[in-house]
């Protein structure tokens, strides 16, 4: 559902978002609307996070209840994407502050909203997003070719990123060098690499979003 702010001026343009709004309860997600467009931004607003990746956002940020913030991370790299999410809370406990940030969510707000808070968390974002966001979105897209596939396939290019060549690899995997060969084959297909150095870079390109817990 769409929430129309009201006519902002050319100066109030420039700094102005755009919120994704999720919440189960339609008073909350009034309210937090409300606090979004009378700061000139332009408000998303949907019942659940099923609704929100219906419309497959690609550019934006979450707000979104922090029982789903972490979920909301997930299932966003589950899809191939990448936004930054705010998890709200009435009583942001330290304990959720810390789950919610080890899971990717980027910052914690308690409700109920505070324009001054939104608009420190927002610009720490763009920050934030200006320094890493590409770097997660690759992270993203080569995890998504890493996780076509199989486990023998990975098992040979962790060892190829270790330096290994093929008859050390067949012997650590207790397998024919031809076999290694094979699957190393495989694997380049699958990856769309043309050499084993592109391999490897899509491989470490990958770890930030396992490390980050970007991916469920």
């Amino acid at each position: 559902m769409l929430i129309r702010p009201r006519c902002a001026s050319i100066a109030d343009m420039e700094q102005r978002h755009t919120l994704h709004i999720v919440h189960s309860a339609s008073r909350m997600r009034a309210e937090l609307a409300r606090t979004g467009f009378a700061m000139g931004h332009h408000c998303e607003i949907y019942a659940s996070l099923d609704e929100l990746l219906a419309g497959s956002p690609d550019a934006g940020t979450i707000l979104i209840g922090s029982d789903a913030a972490a979920d909301a991370v997930a299932r966003m790299a589950q899809h191939g994407r990448w936004l930054p999410v705010v998890a709200l809370d009435s009583d942001p406990a330290p304990e959720r502050v810390v789950a919610a940030m080890r899971a990717g969510v980027l910052d914690f707000l308690a409700l109920p909203l505070n324009s001054t808070a939104l608009a420190a968390s927002l610009q720490r974002i763009e920050q934030e997003v200006a320094a890493h966001g590409a770097a997660r979105r690759r992270a993203l897209a080569a995890w998504q070719r890493m996780s076509d596939l199989s486990p023998r396939e990975r098992e040979v290019l962790e060892w190829l990123a270790r330096g290994c060549s093929n008859k050390v690899i067949a012997r650590e995997l207790t397998i024919s060098p031809r076999t290694v060969e094979i699957h190393r084959a495989n694997m380049m297909t699958k990856l769309g690499a043309r050499h084993a150095a592109e391999a490897i870079r899509l491989r470490l390109e990958a770890e930030p979003a396992v490390r980050m817990r970007l991916v469920g």
